[in-house]
């Protein structure tokens, strides 16, 4: 199995248009510093690739990719979406694709509800391409040379489907396991809860990326855009996982959904040799990993 890493941002990226903190005004005067929406390709079959999380930067990210660009005389081998929640930040990719002859998505089924419902993917997206709908629950479920199953992680929606009537999680980190190497990833890019379940498919995990998004809790706070703390926004700051996390014996272990004000985002920044002494790293845009 092989994972090429998309993104490593959280919404909006970095820079994030409306903003000038710090990390966005480094990355704008230096472009090797700008990250675009969290997401990874997982390949699925000898030419086929399903990507998790559809972000706004879908198409750029594609082509950042050689094997997911079109072969010549063929399409695109992303033939799929696997999502880890219904939030815009990693869904709008989808009506990028709405040029796909057709499409795959898999998701919990509050968040196929959301898609549908609210978003009302079936009757704009169904217009432009052969959409397909597949539900994502701990039973795993195959996918070309992969086994894909959701872990419930939270019942938190996005604002937008807040009056959507569905039963069972909202947010979900992935467990992807190749089928002949039996090696499996853990992708769980928005964490508000370390659970016995969390923890023991990092233990059993060869590769994981956790939810990095905010340093400490009081980032939100300290830089003056939420009134919320990072608990509060539903992620587990990294102060608080960074311990848990080296505990796990995966031997690759990253961080992924940085906020543009995380001190992460800078690349000299101390945190980073904080999390290399517990043999954690922030991933990598454009990395190949093979599994």
């Amino acid at each position: 199995m092989q994972l090429r890493v998309l993104g490593t941002a959280a919404g909006g990226g970095v820079p994030q248009w409306n903003c000038d903190c710090c990390g966005c005004a480094a990355a704008r005067a230096d472009p090797g510093r700008q990250r675009s929406h969290a997401s990874i390709a997982v390949q699925v079959g000898a030419e086929q690739w399903f990507v998790v999380n559809a972000t706004p930067d879908i198409s750029a990210q594609i082509e950042s990719c050689p094997e997911l660009r079109p072969r010549p005389g063929r399409r695109s081998p992303v033939s799929g979406v696997l999502l880890t929640d219904a939030e815009l930040d990693h869904t709008l990719g989808l009506f990028r694709l709405r040029e796909a002859q057709q499409l795959d998505v898999r998701a919990a089924p509050a968040v196929l509800s959301a898609l549908r419902q609210e978003l009302r993917l079936d009757h704009v997206l169904g217009a432009y391409t052969s959409l397909t709908w597949g539900t994502m629950t701990e039973q795993p479920i195959r996918i070309g040379a992969v086994e894909v199953s959701a872990l419930a992680l939270s019942p938190k929606a996005p604002r937008y489907a807040r009056g959507v009537q569905a039963s069972g999680p909202w947010v979900s980190a992935l467990r992807i396991t190749d089928r002949t190497t039996k090696k499996t990833v853990v992708y769980a890019p928005c964490v508000s809860v370390w659970s016995d379940q969390l923890e023991s498919a990092l233990n059993d995990a060869d590769c994981v990326f956790l939810d990095g998004t905010f340093w400490d809790d009081d980032e939100p706070v300290r830089n003056g855009f939420s009134t919320l703390t990072a608990t509060g926004m539903g992620h587990l700051p990294i102060t608080e996982t960074a311990q848990l996390l080296s505990k796990s014996p995966a031997p690759l272990r990253f961080y992924t959904h940085l906020n543009n004000t995380n001190p992460l985002v800078d690349p000299q920044a101390a945190e980073h040799r904080m999390l290399a002494d517990l043999g954690l790293a922030v991933a990598v845009e454009k990395a190949v990993i093979d599994l």
